[in-house]
């Protein structure tokens, strides 16, 4: 019984004590405009307000200056709490 009750605690804990994240929401990409800039297709993400979730819909974004896999928005505990990390692109490690 007490292992139950301690299992129960460590994922409490583990859980931002915010709402969670809600799904993505399915949205069209459609055409990129024409232009003489390369751009990539940035998808739509939740973002964090302060007190609440507010999406952000997606975008044709220049491609310079973006890394190659796109992170969505999540929580992460710290030493000294819960922090928000928000939606970016991530820079993959490139084997030679």
């Amino acid at each position: 019984m007490l292992l139950v009750v301690g299992l129960s605690a460590c994922q409490q804990a583990l859980q931002p004590p915010y709402p969670p994240v809600p799904p993505l929401r399915a949205e069209a990409m459609g055409k990129p405009p024409v232009t003489e800039t390369l751009l990539i297709w940035q998808p739509g993400h939740w973002d964090w307000t302060g007190g609440g979730y507010e999406w952000v819909p997606g975008s044709f974004v220049p491609r310079e200056g973006h890394g190659e896999l796109w992170m969505p928005g999540y929580w992460e505990k710290a030493e000294d709490g819960w922090h928000w990390r928000p939606a970016h692109w991530v820079y993959s490690a490139r084997a030679p």
